[in-house]
């Protein structure tokens, strides 16, 4: 088939790159000139494992390419993807400027008919709009063409996206038309043979799917982050806890570790946005706010900490490791090392980062840090270490050498990726997210 996707952000490229790598005709378009020129290098603008490779393999195959022109990408495919950005306003309502602009691109282009995918997350009731916005186009250059719009919510994990994408939970399409079901039908046949079931929707109810999950995964996640803040108190361990909890069939073992709060494109943006769709709709998310409240509060929760083991950070050293929002990624959209480090640096400390990763996006972020090219380098001469995400190559790093390296042996650990009873046993000062008494 051929397929255009408008936008080559992270959604977009992921899905260009994974639909050519199943033998389809991808162009994707995107406005930003140097990064299509760029990716038409195989440069690839963002960290995302197994990406690369994808992409090069089929830019040099013919089957993925990328421009800028708009008319060109919208005459090529037959299906076209809006995957353009979505992000939040102030007010946490959803801004839809680009899909908005992208949609009356399509009505101004089009020349015969296409099935319309909107991929990107949006309030419920999107669609519809993108429908009047295509006909309004259509009109005022006296056209009238037809075409059907269809809602296929993304579900991928950065760090395992092209898994993701080739072997999903499940494929929602939300349509209004058999031909444009029987279309996306066709073109998920390939993901499809691999056991994973496609489910059929209205396009309201597409859209509605998208935002619950990321709403439910992120309730999971500051509900156990409200009990390792009890475990604290009252001297339980959050880790087994959660052990406990897991095993029952009926909640599972996923989305009940707790930490320093969750962030990146999704969870913050789709819980703020349900809870805008809600007020539209006369609807008060009362679970959601709290979920949002916690989660901003919990990405603060180790100043405490940090300040009952050094009282004064007035031109202290403070390691942090990890500044990404997750492992797998760059990516610091609202990375709970944000938080930390502003405050660090509020309180007059010093802060060297290490990240294997996402250092280039930190520097656009932060002013006045350092940045050390190990995480050995990091913690050298420091009164601190302040672990923020949990990157496996930190697990088993030689603790000995980091408390030798170490100004005073102070580890505040918001990630629990190591054993307490183990650090404090080789003389660390070590405190964590809801493991007993501190």
């Amino acid at each position: 088939m051929k397929i255009t996707i408008i936008g080559s952000g992270y959604v977009g490229l992921v899905a260009g790159a994974c639909f050519a790598d199943l033998g389809n005709e991808v162009v994707c378009l995107d406005i930003d000139s140097e990064k299509i020129e760029k990716l038409k290098r195989s440069i690839i603008p963002i960290y995302e494992p197994g990406l690369g490779d994808v992409v090069k393999r089929n830019v040099r195959e013919r089957r993925l390419g990328f421009t800028t022109d708009r008319q060109k990408a919208i005459e090529h495919g037959d299906i076209i993807f809006i995957a353009v950005g979505t992000p939040s306003k102030e007010d946490g309502s959803v801004d839809l400027q680009y899909i908005e602009s992208a949609a009356k691109d399509i009505g101004n282009y089009m020349q015969d008919y296409k099935v319309i995918v909107d991929k990107s997350t949006v309030p419920v009731g999107t669609a519809h709009k993108l429908m009047e916005l295509i006909r309004h186009s259509q009109s005022a250059k006296n056209k009238k063409i037809s075409f059907d719009l269809a809602s296929n919510p993304e579900f991928l994990r950065e760090g395992e996206a092209i898994k993701d994408f080739m072997n999903p939970d499940r494929i929602v399409i939300g349509v209004e038309s058999e031909k444009a079901k029987e279309i996306m039908i066709g073109l998920y046949k390939g993901i499809e043979r691999t056991g994973r079931p496609i489910l059929i929707t209205d396009i309201k109810s597409a859209e509605m799917i998208k935002y619950a999950s990321n709403s439910m995964l992120a309730t999971r996640i500051s509900f156990m982050n409200e009990i390792a803040n009890l475990c604290e108190k009252v001297g339980a361990d959050v880790k087994m806890v959660a052990e406990g909890i897991g095993l029952d069939t009926r909640i599972g073992p996923r989305f009940l570790q707790a930490g320093i709060g969750y962030g990146g494109s999704c969870f913050p943006k789709d819980v703020r946005g349900l809870i805008d769709c809600g007020k539209q709709n006369s609807i008060n998310f009362e679970i959601l706010e709290a979920v949002n409240w916690v989660n901003e509060k919990q990405k603060k929760s180790l100043m405490p900490k940090i300040k009952k083991l050094i009282p004064d950070l007035k031109d202290k050293k403070i390691a942090v490791w990890g500044l990404a929002f997750k492992p797998k990624t760059d990516d610091m959209r609202e990375a709970p090392s944000i938080a930390i480090i502003n405050e660090l640096q509020k309180l007059g400390a010093k802060v060297t980062a290490f990240d294997p990763e996402a250092e280039e996006t930190a520097r656009r972020i932060f002013r006045d840090i350092e940045y050390a090219k190990t995480p050995f380098d990091a913690v050298k001469g420091c009164n601190a270490l302040v672990i923020a995400t949990e990157w496996d190559e930190f697990r088993y790093l030689d603790k000995q050498k980091i408390k030798d390296l170490l100004a005073e042996p102070n580890i505040i650990d918001g990630r629990n990726i190591y054993d307490p009873k183990e650090m404090k046993k080789l003389g660390f000062n070590y405190i964590g997210v809801g493991r007993g008494l501190w």
